[in-house]
């Protein structure tokens, strides 16, 4: 009954222990599992406040964005405007980036028109002001403005800057450490490498940087066309409208007639020349005042002189007429 006794109270203490509450089997755990308890309880406790304020916002990424226009102005004084846009681009904090001037080849009195163009670089917050200052200088003949968002490509660059600039502080430190003469070497060329696509980073990262602070407003102007002179009215025939058309005829027929004149005088010269050498030959091939002809022999008929000489002449007269 005594070993009976004992056995029911034992087990009625272990089910005593089993059944009692968390906290109090984490005091009868020990003091390693109540440091467990509170480390995790101290783990969960910013994750459930990160689960009640909700997932968190990235911050706002500035946009970049090149903006450029093109004006074409008329006006009748072209230096005025180009004075006045000077002054607007360097009172915005801008600049003047280039000016060219040119005349075109109208036929004009005055030589042609005067087209000048200039390049003005302002800030882009104050570009829209600029702008329209400008447009009220003339007449406006043309506008054209542009803007071009590079925010992609200038978060690309900046990323690949930063990569670069790590990989050279690695070669660097790389090449600090080593102690060979051969790996001293490559190293040196991997740097010399890496800093020159580090340098064509960082020129592309500036002129993006450029292009976005400053926009680019390019200005024509120019003068208006010259009026047509107008034509005098036609008030009839007079004396002095015919004396002058007279006048210009005749000079114009006395200026063919010279042309005419100096056409044929080459040939008239040359002719003249021969006339006189013909002449000339032609006297020196005659005979002198003393020289006697002689007169060409007669021809008589062979019958004729057979007579002749077989019968006597009868009468001396005859006889000398017949040898004649």
């Amino acid at each position: 009954m005594l070993a009976g006794a004992l056995v029911l109270g034992g087990c009625s203490a272990a089910d005593d222990r089993t059944g009692a509450s968390g906290p109090d089997r984490a005091a009868a755990a020990g003091p390693e599992a109540a440091a467990d308890g509170r480390a995790g309880a101290a783990a969960a406790a910013p994750q459930a406040e990160g689960a009640a304020k909700g997932p968190q916002q990235q911050p706002a990424v500035r946009p970049h964005v090149v903006r450029t226009a093109a004006l074409g102005i008329e006006a009748a004084d072209a230096r005025k405007v180009l004075a006045a846009a000077r002054t607007a681009a360097e009172g915005a904090g801008g600049y003047v980036g280039s000016e060219s001037t040119r005349r075109s080849a109208d036929g004009s009195r005055d030589g042609g028109r005067i087209t000048s163009t200039v390049v003005l670089r302002v800030p882009a917050d104050r570009f829209d002001a600029v702008l329209g200052a400008l447009e009220g200088g003339g007449r406006l003949l043309h506008r054209k403005v542009e803007a071009q968002d590079v925010t992609e490509k200038v978060a690309d660059i900046d990323s690949r800057v930063k990569s670069q600039q790590a990989s050279v502080a690695r070669v660097r430190e790389m090449m600090d450490r080593a102690t060979v003469l051969g790996d001293v070497v490559m190293l040196e060329g991997e740097l010399s490498k890496r800093q020159s696509e580090l340098e064509s980073l960082l020129a592309q990262q500036n002129a993006l940087k450029d292009q976005t602070a400053l926009g680019t407003i390019t200005v024509e102007v120019s003068e208006p066309p010259a009026a047509p002179e107008a034509k005098e009215k036609d008030a009839g025939p007079s004396v002095s409208g015919a004396l002058g058309k007279g006048w210009s005829a005749f000079t114009t027929v006395l200026r063919y007639l010279l042309l005419a004149v100096a056409v044929v005088l080459p040939f008239a010269v040359t002719a003249a020349l021969g006339a006189l050498v013909f002449r000339v030959l032609r006297r020196l091939r005659r005979p002198g005042p003393g020289a006697v002809e002689s007169p060409p022999p007669a021809r008589v008929p062979a019958a004729r002189s057979a007579d002749a000489a077989g019968a006597a002449p009868a009468d001396p007269t005859e006889s000398a007429e017949v040898s004649g």
